[in-house]
């Protein structure tokens, strides 16, 4: 057995009622399975037809473990046991919840911040194996830590080739690079699986076999849940979730993800990524809510239009499938579960009627910060200035004079029946992980889901959803001036801080494009946050 479980209750319990028998008899789960790339409508075959290998990946990746523990051993002779992963959305989530599980080290550089880069590059170097990941090579984010790597330790006397391990598509410019410069190993992924996908394959496995997770288990116990997963049956887990999570009438598309009893850590940022990206276009989709714990305010008091999805442990009793609400719970090894959500969200794709396979709206913020770096605009003036806080935004915010007045006018745009706030914070995701806290406080505050994304971490996860999604959400965008020093990037004319501020400026310019409330809050002083996370929270006792 495959040791997948997933019940239902309440909308949850009745969309897995409706749909799953017309499921089984359109032969969705062996057409998945034989990769047919029509399952999505016309318009979604040609790319459909390139993004299916991961329904056999566990045959595809088969000779990763053995080539991966091989380095490993040679690394470890060399005295070489610390491995920094730089790789953005689907080439470090992945990778962070195999090595979390794991419970081994594995260091993520996902973000810009220059105190961040500059601990990754500063702590134990001498002992350093870098693993730059990226289907083409040309994410800017990662380009930019491969550099500041390189240069670093070339400076410390380290030979920086013997350092890099690549992990790509093949053909791409960054596998013809890795060989012109003679890097350490080149793993070259299946190019038929798409970014969040690619859990399974060399992007997920590379990086966490060399941190020391075993990664031939993860295959193996994907390969075991594929061929439940295949089944045209009613009991089939992977059409039960879909159903469950595409399927309610009317649509519950805030999915509350809550941790409770699994032994997966951080499945939900991976989750995160690979529901938003998938099914946030169109004008729908369905909004992962990653939450800390079940007395998070969306579980303790969910929304109507929220689905709350607990992953829970194995010996999980079943829930009784009745009440008015909806809720699904899950279990079931790592490797089990990443082909389950695979699966469920192919399927809630074809439910909701869009390709879960592209990505429309993920380029525009790239090509934003790209038009910024390029031209070096000025800074954009601040509405009002409080204290050691620039006040921007679009003209739902355009009257505040003070940070609170600020906070206020964008809350009040929050729609009380179906409206979200997301909060993304350009800022060190370890340095200032406090901050995350005030998630729950907003949620409290507001009576409605809230996110929280590190910059530009989420762009390449919920950011699809906020422009392509149903248009129900406001934002609330904090950056900062540096902790310290800034960091250059060598042979780039722009350091990271500079690369930080024009990401977070291009998508605000792209959110505001798509007529989306829009409060930009920059702390002149990074001592501010302190003062930010009492305004946000609403310490002062004032309620909307």
């Amino acid at each position: 057995m495959s040791g997948l479980s997933v019940t239902a209750t309440g909308d949850a319990a009745r969309a897995v009622s409706a749909h799953v028998p017309s499921l089984v008899a359109d032969r969705v789960a062996s057409r998945v399975a034989a990769q047919e790339p029509d399952l999505w409508g016309p318009a979604a075959a040609e790319e459909a037809g390139k993004r299916l290998g991961w329904v056999d990946v566990a045959s595809r990746s088969a000779d990763l473990p053995g080539r991966v523990a091989s380095l490993r051993e040679e690394l470890a002779a060399e005295g070489v046991d610390r491995v920094v992963l730089c790789g953005m959305g689907g080439s470090s989530l992945a990778p962070e919840v195999i090595t979390a599980t794991a419970g081994v080290p594995l260091v993520v550089l996902d973000g810009t911040d220059p105190g961040q880069v500059r601990r990754a590059l500063t702590e134990g170097l001498e002992r350093t194996v870098v693993v730059v990941s990226s289907k083409s090579g040309g994410t800017v984010e990662t380009d930019s830590q491969r550099r500041a790597f390189v240069e670093a330790m070339t400076a410390a006397g380290v030979d920086a080739a013997r350092r890099v391990v690549v992990v790509t598509d093949p053909g791409s410019p960054f596998a013809q690079m890795a060989r012109d410069e003679g890097y350490r190993a080149l793993f070259e992924a299946d190019p038929d699986v798409g970014g969040r996908y690619s859990a399974l394959t060399a992007f997920g496995l590379v990086p966490a076999g060399l941190a020391g997770a075993d990664v031939q288990q993860l295959l193996d116990e994907a390969a075991e849940a594929l061929e439940v997963l295949a089944a045209d049956d009613e009991g089939n887990p992977g059409l039960q979730l879909g159903a469950a999570l595409g399927g309610t009438d009317p649509l519950r598309d805030k999915l509350v993800l809550v941790e409770d009893g699994t032994p997966l850590s951080g499945f939900g940022a991976w989750a995160e990524q690979l529901v938003a990206e998938s099914t946030g276009k169109e004008g729908t989709g369905l909004l992962p809510v990653v939450v800390a714990g079940t007395g998070s305010p969306e579980v303790a008091s969910p929304t109507s239009d929220a689905l709350v999805v607990r992953l829970v442990g194995d010996d999980e009793e079943p829930a009784d499938g009745g009440g008015a609400g909806a809720e699904v719970r899950t279990s079931g090894s790592l490797g089990g579960q990443m082909a389950l959500w695979e699966t469920a969200v192919a399927v809630a794709g074809r439910l909701l009627g869009i390709n879960p396979f592209d990505q429309p709206d993920v380029e525009s913020a790239k090509q934003a910060t790209r038009e910024l770096l390029e031209g070096s605009p000025e800074t954009e003036e601040a509405l009002a200035v409080d204290g050691d806080v620039e006040i921007r935004g679009t003209s739902e915010v355009a009257g505040a004079a003070t940070l609170e007045e600020a906070v206020d006018a964008l809350l009040a745009q929050v729609d009380g029946d179906r409206g979200y706030l997301a909060v993304m914070a350009y800022l060190d995701r370890e340095a200032d992980a406090d901050l995350e806290g005030v998630r729950e406080d907003l949620a409290a505050r507001t009576g409605r889901p809230v996110t929280f994304g590190w910059g530009p971490r989420f762009l390449h996860s919920t950011g699809q959803y906020h422009k392509g999604g149903p248009a129900t959400g406001v934002y609330l965008q904090v950056t900062s001036e540096p902790a310290g020093e800034d960091l250059p990037i060598s042979g780039r004319p722009f350091t990271f801080g500079g690369l930080q501020r024009a990401q977070a400026a291009g998508d605000a310019a792209v959110l505001a494009d798509h007529g989306r409330p829009v409060l930009r809050l920059h702390l002149t002083d990074r001592s501010a946050l302190g003062r930010l996370r009492a305004a946000l929270a609403g310490a002062d006792g004032r309620t909307r």
